[in-house]
């Protein structure tokens, strides 16, 4: 429990005034997730449907949280009912169907759009031409269902410094683009991991996602 605390305060200490961490607790098991929360964390990332409802169950209501990783359409309706943002929203189809599903539900849904800038085809993400198109012909502002909050992506998995700075600068040049659609809302720029989150961060980050510098290494095991 001092370790998961220590963990937290140090990366919180390392952070700027205003800059929100997401503690990415994706494979990592309830106990520790309540470690965070009892030491005070109350944002938490997951990427799987199934183990994100599973933890909202077993967790305090007063946790927020992210869904960070990819996003089938046919899995939105299980976490609409309680999800306080969605980060990964790299299509139309899927824009579409959130708004679907939180009409539902009742609720409004802050989401991410996700903006490939990686040199990896195995990332997931909006081409910047195709979502400008996207947005000129049918905004997403008309889904009343949904917020778009501001943009997320992921650097390129690599140790070269001037590639990820490149990347991190590029998701920065696309939140400034696409602002002017939605004005004040639109505040958030996701960028960052636990290896390169202060990197991010001055490239502009407002929110970063980190996970093993706060729980230690992910178990990948079933």
């Amino acid at each position: 429990m001092l370790e998961i605390a220590c963990n937290l305060s140090r990366v919180r200490a390392s952070l700027p005034e205003g800059t929100t961490l997401v503690a990415v607790s994706k494979t990592h098991p309830v106990e520790a997730i309540r470690e965070a929360f009892d030491a005070g964390h109350r944002i938490f990332g997951e990427s799987r449907p199934q183990e994100l409802c599973a933890k909202h169950e077993a967790l305090p209501a007063e946790i927020e949280w992210h869904m960070i990783g990819h996003l089938q359409t046919n899995k939105v309706k299980y976490i609409a009912p309680f999800v306080r943002m969605i980060q990964s929203v790299d299509s139309a189809r899927l824009a579409e169907t959130i708004q679907r599903e939180a009409a539902k539900c009742g609720r409004t849904i802050d989401i991410l759009l996700e903006i490939h800038v990686a040199q990896e085809t195995t990332k997931s993400g909006w081409d910047v031409g195709e979502l400008k198109r996207y947005l000129d012909s049918a905004p997403f502002r008309e889904m009343p269902n949904v917020c778009v909050r501001g943009v997320m992506g992921i650097a390129t998995n690599t140790d070269d410094e001037t590639t990820v700075r490149r990347d991190f600068s590029e998701l920065k040049r696309c939140f400034d683009l696409f602002r002017p659609y939605f004005g004040a809302r639109f505040d958030t720029l996701s960028m960052g991991m636990s290896h390169d989150y202060p990197l991010a961060v001055e490239c502009g980050a407002t929110m970063v996602r980190v996970g093993s510098s706060i729980f230690g290494e992910r178990d990948y095991g079933e």
